[in-house]
């Protein structure tokens, strides 16, 4: 079967079990297919729609497309019966802007700032699971809402090494999946599937994706997420020249971000094009080196908060098991994700991957070269 027939029996599956079904949205691409499969199973009369609850946690930081997207989504799923809860919390997120002060985190809807846009009416602003301001990340929330049901969440494989390499290990047997309830129905879908269904449905999708596709995005980078995060920083730029009133409340709320626009395509980034790389010429750094420099001569300088120690902690301990196997262009990702920062080690994760990929074929290589000579 297809990926499409595989992703409608999952779904069935899930809903056959009888118990409470929460569905992350997020008014992305991919929760925008997965929503549409089980839209289409509950107008068909396939799947009850009492099961169903749909959660979206409003990061406050998104294009105004999305949020239309999400309204769109809501009355769709309303008018069918199911239950759509829009969360609008104080809850902690993780900002690339935030690196400069050493600190990785910022709060949405924070009480006492001046917010990017205001919540929907109908959101819901207090949870007693809540008790603090960043008392959680958002997907700790989400853990801790739906763990009287199962969890239907839009990653797939395809978006990184890191999901990639976490699907492959995870038990889909009882008690697995990290003893959590998630179910990842379009899981194996590609970017090319994704957009193909999409383009077959008809689908409505964010403008933003276009709007990031103009500012340089390419097709397996068009990724939504808060305006702060590293995936969909370059889109800041085409906000600040087309949308100057939303761009003077992203300064007001963050006002780091007018630094995007010096340094978007910057180490400080982690963002390096072809174009600026043809600009400046192949940097003639020792990066191993300067890795050392951070990690071990100088941390107290680099890292000054407890989030950033820990981070730096854990490529200590890779750069002590790996550095005789890593390649130049491995200490270069390395010194390029301690400068960017990498709150959640999804760069880290990578390169695990990357490092030891490449060592074991280049150890196949070698003996297979020795077998040769023997042979000879």
């Amino acid at each position: 079967m297809d990926v499409v027939e595989a992703a409608k029996r999952r779904i069935t599956n899930v809903f056959s079990n009888g118990v409470r079904v929460y569905m992350s949205f997020s008014a992305g691409k991919d929760s925008l297919c997965m929503s549409h499969l089980v839209y289409e199973k509950i107008l068909q009369g396939e799947i009850d729609p009492k099961l169903l609850t749909v959660i979206f946690i409003d990061e406050e930081a998104i294009y105004a497309s999305m949020e239309q997207m999400a309204q769109r989504w809501r009355k769709r799923f309303i008018s069918v019966g199911a239950e759509f809860r829009w969360y609008c919390l104080p809850v902690r997120q993780v900002s690339c802007l935030h690196q400069l002060q050493n600190d990785e985190a910022w709060i949405t809807w924070e009480p006492g700032k001046t917010w990017i846009r205001d919540a929907p009416p109908f959101a819901i602003t207090r949870d007693p699971r809540l008790k603090y301001t960043g008392q959680m990340n958002y997907q700790t929330f989400c853990h801790t809402i739906t763990r009287d049901g199962i969890q239907m969440v839009g990653v797939r494989a395809a978006e990184s090494v890191q999901r990639r390499v976490y699907l492959a290990n995870a038990d889909l047997k009882a008690g697995g999946l990290s003893c959590e309830n998630k179910v990842f129905p379009i899981y194996d879908w590609k970017d090319s599937d994704v957009w193909l269904y999409i383009k077959e449905h008809n689908l409505d999708y964010p403008d933003a994706y276009i709007d990031l596709y103009r500012a340089g995005a390419t097709k397996n980078y068009l990724r939504l997420s808060t305006f702060f995060g590293s995936e969909s920083i370059v889109g800041l730029r085409h906000i600040a020249e087309t949308q100057p009133e939303l761009w003077a409340r992203i300064e007001e709320r963050e006002p780091n971000a007018y630094l995007t626009l010096l340094y978007w395509d910057s180490e400080m980034s982690k963002r390096t094009t072809r174009k600026r790389t043809e600009m400046e010429g192949e940097p003639k750094k020792d990066y191993k080196e300067l890795c050392r420099q951070m990690l071990f001569v100088e941390p107290e300088k680099y890292f000054t908060n407890a989030g950033t120690r820990k981070v730096a902690d854990r490529y200590r301990r890779f750069y002590i098991k790996s550095h005789d196997v890593m390649r130049p262009r491995d200490f270069k990702q390395m010194y390029e994700a301690l400068n960017a920062g990498d709150p959640k080690l999804r760069t880290l994760r990578a390169m695990y991957i990357t490092v030891y990929s490449a060592y074991a074929k280049y150890a196949g290589e070698s003996a297979a070269r020795r077998e040769v000579n023997t042979d000879v």
